[in-house]
């Protein structure tokens, strides 16, 4: 089954200019009507990281009730409070580095720091009947000059199934895809992981 997953959120926070709320909630329940599987539309993040995301709160109870689920991005335990107020977010997503250097810059905690956190969040989306969506991003290379291989992708993906996590988005964080690191990842985590 293929399920088509829009993320108007990853290309709104790069705007400088702030998009007022009303213009935001506009547009979201239009690609509300399209019918994604799911609408990634906000994050629970510190406004000073991302500002055009400050409004997320507001933003979340102006949308309307559709088949899509929403997706909102989450980088520690006071995000996912923040977000388990909102009943029709349904996943929260947080994203994974394999990178020790890139988790660093993008959430100021190391990896295993990011993984304790992680089992928090799951305990929180299970009590609140929602789900986690973890992103491994750095999945298709490191320029940062960490050690990368498809191997530490299939191994961590199997420390964050260990947490009862079902979903799991394997991202090109830094546009260093090509087809032959795309193969050769989603070869051998699929070997090992078919499910």
């Amino acid at each position: 089954m293929i399920q088509i997953i829009e993320c108007p959120r990853d290309a709104l926070q790069g705007y400088k200019k702030i998009i007022p709320t009303d213009k935001k909630v506009e547009y979201y329940n239009t690609l509300l009507d399209v019918g994604f599987h799911t609408l990634d539309f906000g994050s629970f993040v510190s406004p000073k990281a991302v500002p055009q995301m400050a409004d997320t709160k507001d933003v979340a109870p102006k949308l309307k009730l559709s088949k899509t689920k929403l997706l909102a991005i989450t980088l520690n335990i006071r995000g996912v409070n923040d977000a388990v107020k909102h009943p029709n977010i349904k996943y929260f997503g947080y994203a994974f580095s394999i990178s020790e250097t890139f988790q660093l810059r993008n959430s100021n905690k190391t990896m295993e720091q990011s993984y304790q956190i992680l089992q928090e969040m799951k305990k929180i989306a299970d009590a609140n009947n929602r789900e986690l969506v973890v992103y491994l991003s750095m999945a298709f290379g490191n320029p940062y000059g960490d050690p990368w291989n498809p191997e530490m992708i299939v191994d961590w993906a199997e420390k964050i199934k260990q947490l009862g996590i079902k979903i799991i988005s394997l991202a090109d964080t830094i546009g260093s895809a090509n087809t032959k690191t795309i193969e050769e990842v989603f070869k051998y985590l699929i070997s090992k992981h078919p499910e």
